[in-house]
């Protein structure tokens, strides 16, 4: 049966391939199969080469880390892809080589093809649970987006979508870095009042560099945004959070990356994040603190003085 993201002729079963077989593809991969779609998984060590996971594939879920998009993507770029598939970017980062998200390589290497950004508050443990969550896909491609709304959603994974595409995307990116600096504020035992101050004070700084990348300020309101930010900031499932944490106990990075289990993107998103606000003239102070910090510049407890004691000023300047 050919694939069509036309509602009327939408398959209740499809083929989707997910790339990644880490702890959010794997989260993925059970959504879909729980829906009864044809599921196949590709990594590196997978018994299936790339080009054979998705011959068929009707729906792409990129579930890969930002160091292997654009080599995926060279890849699947000499694979003979169905002309119909959709591509679901559900990588959170910032590629440091282009400084593009994951949507905008993909739709730069296949510009035929719809591609719809898949992110919320979405603990990959959790959902292996069967815990309730919702999240967001976004896309320009309205048909696209529906058809991937309709095939991943279920009785306890809600599904939103937006049309704002890059705002979705950023707002998953972005809350990495600031998991880092909430991670080191519990690390430091500074309590809940410097917390919620911290992830309240983020919010403008993730709108402030949304904007101007060219996403919507409401988006940052929402699932991907907010709600992400939420999750991600205050579970110690989170491994942006640890890696904040572990550095407040006295822990050197290259060690807690070590033992992590899975990748921590904030901390790539923090040095492209600096990059581009260095070259775009975007305010970004926490990022900036948790950058000099990552790179051994200053102590956990001097990016929290450094925070502390910035020019005071009224709060509705930062706040929409």
């Amino acid at each position: 049966m050919s694939f069509s993201p036309d509602p009327a002729s939408r398959p209740t079963t499809a083929d989707i391939t997910v790339l990644g077989a880490g702890v959010w593809g794997s989260a993925l991969a059970a959504l879909a199969r729980a829906n009864q779609h044809r599921v196949t998984v590709w990594s590196r060590r997978g018994q299936y080469s790339l080009t054979e996971s998705v011959a068929h594939a009707q729906v792409i879920v990129v579930a890969i880390s930002m160091t292997g998009i654009r080599d995926v993507a060279a890849q699947l770029q000499n694979t003979r892809l169905s002309p119909s598939a959709i591509l679901v970017s559900a990588t959170k980062g910032l590629d440091p080589q282009t400084l593009r998200t994951p949507s905008q390589i993909w739709q730069t290497t296949f510009p035929a093809h719809p591609v719809v950004v898949l992110s919320g508050p979405n603990l990959s443990k959790e959902i292996d649970q069967g815990l309730p969550a919702a999240t967001v896909v976004a896309s320009p491609h309205a048909a696209a987006m529906e058809t991937v709304q309709q095939l991943l959603a279920s009785n306890y994974f809600r599904v939103y979508t937006n049309p704002d595409q890059i705002g979705t995307e950023l707002g998953g990116t972005l809350k990495n870095v600031i998991a880092i600096a909430v991670g080191v504020c519990d690390g430091l035992n500074l309590g809940t009042n410097a917390r919620s101050a911290l992830i309240t004070r983020a919010l403008p700084e993730m709108i402030r560099v949304g904007t101007h990348l060219g996403g919507q300020a409401e988006t940052f309101l929402g699932l991907s945004g907010l709600g992400d930010l939420l999750a991600t900031c205050t579970s110690p499932l989170s491994r942006n959070y640890q890696v904040g944490y572990q550095l407040a106990q006295g822990k050197l990075l290259p060690e807690i990356l070590s033992e992590l289990q899975g990748t921590a993107e904030g901390v790539n998103t923090t040095h492209v994040l600096i990059e581009l606000a260095n070259r775009e003239g975007i305010p970004v102070p926490i990022a900036r603190q948790v950058h000099r910090l990552i790179q051994g510049h200053i102590t956990p407890q001097e990016a929290v003085a450094a925070l502390m004691e910035r020019d005071l000023k009224p709060e509705a300047c930062d706040l929409l």
